[in-house]
């Protein structure tokens, strides 16, 4: 089993509107797609982001684009201009989103999604250069 972040596999794209987050995660590769569409449900990200997303979590698939669309609702405290949040917004959000951290088998990723953890892992200071 290999420890991967979302953003391992995935990218994405976010925003928000009122009180409601949207978050895109499409699979760097056709393969992903699979485990993304196994590893990031609804039930999942609702334990993942706990108190903060306190509406329905609403999981729209895009196969034709190896995607998936999030719509969480009640996730922003408010909004932007009502929140006391320091930072509420949906770009947040996504880019937490990017961080869930599951496990998957090893022969499920590509050599070099394996190669760049094992890399990051033992030079972290590397990851940050990297991905700055």
């Amino acid at each position: 089993m290999a420890e991967i972040y979302l953003n391992d596999i995935a990218h994405g794209r976010s925003g928000d509107k009122g009180d409601t987050s949207n978050v895109c995660v499409y699979a760097r590769k056709p393969e992903y797609y699979k485990i993304i569409e196994r590893e990031v449900t609804p039930e999942k990200l609702k334990a993942y982001f706990g108190d903060m997303v306190k509406g329905e979590i609403t999981r729209y698939d895009v196969p034709s684009l190896n995607g998936f669309n999030f719509v969480m609702k009640h996730a922003l405290g408010g909004g932007a201009t009502m929140s006391l949040r320091l930072d509420s917004l949906g770009k947040s959000m996504g880019s937490a989103f990017l961080r869930n951290i599951f496990n998957v088998d090893r022969s499920e990723l590509s050599y070099f999604c394996i190669s760049m953890r094992i890399i990051f892992i033992a030079y972290p200071r590397l990851q940050e250069i990297i991905l700055s």
